[in-house]
């Protein structure tokens, strides 16, 4: 039974460890390199993390700069940026990629809750099927009905 709880705590953790990413990806009026996360360029016929072809470096809040190994792919990066729909207009000035984050509206900020709320309502959905499945072997060993 002490093994049944250790697997179920796993799986919750796993679920709020979830969640802790999604909220690193989500756009704020501050610059964070997570949210270039799950960009993806082509890189020698080869889809590439944006940061294993470049460093990403945060000089300001309001500023990301990605200054890759190698010049000649400061045009995919320009090109994943913008595909990537994340509402960043990336400026290449031939040796660095520069993302200025813009301040946040109220509108946006509006936006943000929601997006917020959205992902804690995601993240609970497997925490409740892990204590409803937990709460079912339980209610079928007090029955008699279930192995266990």
């Amino acid at each position: 039974m002490e093994e049944q709880l250790n697997e179920l705590e796993r799986k919750m953790d796993k679920a709020i460890d979830v969640l802790k990413d999604e909220f690193q990806k989500v756009r704020t009026g501050r610059a964070n390199p997570a949210i270039l996360d799950n960009i993806q360029i082509d890189y020698y016929g080869t889809p590439t993390p944006l940061n294993q072809v470049g460093n990403i470096s945060v000089p300001d809040p309001q500023l990301i700069v990605i200054t890759p190994w190698e010049k000649k792919s400061l045009a995919d990066i320009e090109k994943a940026i913008q595909k990537s729909n994340l509402g960043l207009t990336p400026q290449n000035d031939g040796n660095i990629v520069r993302l200025p984050i813009p301040p946040l509206t109220e509108e946006r900020r509006k936006d943000l809750v929601k997006q917020i709320k959205k992902l804690g309502e995601n993240a609970k959905i497997p925490i409740r099927n892990v204590r409803r499945k937990r709460n079912i072997q339980e209610d079928g060993k007090k029955q008699g009905n279930f192995p266990g």
